[in-house]
């Protein structure tokens, strides 16, 4: 008789897709929330692209024998990614890395106050991806200093004993102080998942900026930021997007915001029909393609082109609700296997607050992962001492799974990381 984890690969409909990726040989890749997997699609794009420049030299900006012409792909690509944030097409654009998108919705949509007295606050997480954190205040300290000021600040919400944000304390944070509201839709270090609708709400109610950092959800999780209000988005293409190490990053604008300034400037953000013409003056595009930079890095961005079609084909509700049933797996072996022992499960139970990837707390963990990595397995290490573990919807298989806590099992009981080194590994 096949094992529970044998009969949930025979009748999982989206495991044909596991062949779609070149899955590592003898190892449980679980870290797909940092790097995705490579896809025969996104090397298929990647080959395609580099043959067109092989070909066609600069003609590949504009010759109809690339798939599309380079000069319109960044569009192109923000219009197939738009369904899965719930966007419309011209909200969207692939453009810039995450942080450079940060920084590119900050200073074109949050004004700066008119006097020293208007004080005014970005409210956030103390749980944000520090990039994040970086940005915002790079932002903060440019403003003020150029004003002599301190009239912009930077508000935080810690978490609660059990290490999970709540919404009421976020909330409650939504102070007149505050202008604008950034978080994450899933937190990367404990995998909750927020109540963005609920946020969204409440932030527009107050009429304050409302904003999301995508990385840890695009591709696993549905999105309806037009729906639920969002003001603005951004994310990396490397996790669940699997576009590779680096991959060109994307945002979302509403339309609401539709015509306001680019608070960084670029050629590429103009206007298509004139861009090549080269005016004086920078005469913006229509939607979200007005906050491009630069050229585009089309190299970067031809992996995307090939997985997105994976990712649209598997349907993005089927990839979310096998994504839920693999974290709901993974955590019940933990709470059977591992409840007596020092380790913490961090991610929430419930469906609905539970993004795609599960943390467990250890104060061993860096060699906890040491030694997970040491017998196959690939885990996610995070200061100062969570474990995440990742089943990417798309090619890990229940089997996986249940070898992972199974062999995660042994390490903790034996104390297997009593003979492994205590220092910081330099990568993940």
């Amino acid at each position: 008789m096949l094992d529970e984890s044998a009969q949930l690969d025979q009748k999982d409909e989206l495991a044909g897709y596991r062949y779609e990726f070149y899955v590592l040989h003898d190892t449980i890749y679980l870290d797909g929330n940092s790097l995705g997997l490579m896809s025969r699609p996104a090397e298929a794009a990647v080959l395609r692209v580099l043959d067109e420049w092989r070909r066609l030299a600069v003609g590949g900006w504009a010759n109809q024998s690339a798939t599309p012409p380079w000069f319109f792909l960044a569009e192109e690509l923000g219009r197939s990614m738009a369904p899965l944030v719930g966007a419309c097409s011209d909200e969207v654009i692939i453009t810039n890395s995450t942080t450079v998108n940060l920084h590119q919705l900050l200073y074109t949509l949050i004004d700066c106050p008119d006097s020293d007295e208007a004080q005014r606050a970005i409210l956030t997480d103390s749980l944000i991806f520090p990039s994040d954190r970086y940005a915002i205040e790079s932002y903060i300290n440019t403003y003020n200093v150029a004003r002599g000021s301190k009239a912009f600040t930077h508000k935080t919400i810690p978490p609660r004993k059990n290490g999970l944000l709540n919404d009421e304390d976020l909330i409650a944070g939504m102070t007149p102080d505050v202008t604008a509201v950034l978080l994450p839709s899933v937190v990367y270090t404990t995998g909750q998942l927020l109540d963005i609708e609920k946020l969204a709400s409440e932030a527009r109610k107050r009429g304050l900026l409302f904003g999301l950092d995508l990385s840890h959800s695009i591709g696993a999780i549905p999105h309806r930021l037009n729906e639920w209000g969002v003001d603005f988005a951004f994310w990396c293409g490397y996790k669940y997007l699997n576009g590779g190490p680096g991959a060109t990053g994307g945002l979302y604008i509403n339309r609401r915001h539709f015509g306001r300034k680019a608070g960084l400037a670029g050629w590429f953000g103009s206007n298509k029909q004139v861009q090549l013409s080269m005016p004086d003056a920078l005469q913006p595009a229509d939607g979200a393609g007005a906050l491009q930079i630069g050229t585009p890095n089309i190299l970067s961005m031809a992996p995307l082109s090939g997985t997105l079609q994976t990712i649209l084909a598997a349907g993005i509700d089927r990839i979310r609700m096998r994504s839920l049933l693999q974290t709901k797996y993974m955590m019940s072996l933990i709470q059977t296997y591992l409840q007596s022992t020092d380790l913490q499960l961090l991610t929430p139970l419930e469906d609905y607050r539970r993004g795609g990837h599960v943390a467990i707390a250890h104060p061993e963990a860096m060699r906890i992962c040491k030694a997970l990595k040491a017998r196959g397995i690939v885990p996610d290490f995070r200061t100062p001492n969570i474990v995440r573990l990742c089943p990417a919807p798309l090619y890990t298989s229940f089997t996986e799974c249940r070898v992972a806590i199974e062999t995660l099992t042994e390490i903790v009981h034996a104390r297997a990381w009593e003979s492994i080194s205590r220092e910081t590994p330099i990568v993940p």
